[in-house]
């Protein structure tokens, strides 16, 4: 009795382990932008993250993250600060225009009136005479196009460009490095540019990052080579977000 009763529950969980397990290197929910739990309201700041990082692991738009946690255009932000990342009950909503009109941003109460800020984003708000209108987007690398975006699928947030190991990745315009590290799971070693208070564009997966936080680049400036990093083989994953909404980066890059 006891042997048919072990052999009826291996039967039953044969099944699903294997239904739970995805193989490849685009299972499905690989870019999501969220941690593998749906995530909680409330996120706890790391050593090495930004707002830009956090906004975007999250799917929002930095301005509305700010907003809703009452942080200035510094954008600074403290180890162990506790930050909403969804949208708060009864918020109101201000003008997209307002968003960074918020007061200066205080330490949590965890820590002293002078902790000290994670690495700061970008010290003074970057402007530009570049609207969303005039960006010229060019390719931030060659190479085979192994996965396209997709609007129903919340696994591909962006596209993936085969390559070498080593291979020049540039920056796809001009713009200020909000994010250059590997905190974001999935991602790798991972560099996000902000080109607008409109556009940001990341670069995944990269072998070596050549630019740091808050850096000025140019467009065409070779910004890191390409490898493997939080992936199964070489290539670039590239994303640009509008208003912190992932969009088709076919839309924007030339034709090949």
């Amino acid at each position: 009795m006891r042997q048919v009763f072990l052999l009826a529950l291996l039967v039953v969980f044969i099944p699903i382990s294997a239904c739970s397990h995805h193989k490849g290197v685009y299972s499905r929910g690989y870019y999501s932008g969220r941690p593998a739990k749906w995530p909680k309201e409330i996120h706890i700041v790391k050593a090495g993250e930004t707002l830009y990082s956090i906004a975007w692991q999250y799917g929002h738009d930095y301005r509305e993250v700010a907003s809703w946690n009452g942080i200035d255009r510094s954008y600074t932000i403290f180890p162990e600060q506790e930050l909403k990342v969804m949208k708060p009950a009864g918020y109101a909503e201000p003008k997209k225009t307002d968003l960074t009109k918020i007061h200066k941003p205080t330490p949590p109460r965890s820590l002293p009136v002078k902790a000290t800020p994670v690495r700061s984003t970008v010290k003074k708000p970057f402007k530009t005479r570049t609207t969303s209108q005039n960006l010229r987007w060019r390719w931030p690398a060659r190479g085979k196009i192994l996965s396209r975006f997709s609007s129903r699928d919340p696994g591909q947030k962006g596209i993936d460009i085969a390559g070498q190991t080593g291979q020049a990745i540039y920056a796809a315009e001009q713009g200020h490095v909000v994010y250059s590290g590997s905190g974001l799971r999935g991602y790798g070693e991972l560099i996000i540019v902000k080109h607008n208070e409109t556009f940001l564009s990341a670069y995944a997966h990269n072998h070596r990052l050549l630019v740091k936080e808050g850096q000025k680049v140019k467009k065409g400036e070779h910004i890191a080579d390409m490898g493997k990093t939080g992936t199964e083989r070489v290539m670039l994953h590239f994303e640009i977000r509008r208003d912190g909404i992932p969009v088709n980066p076919f839309e924007y890059l030339p034709k090949q």
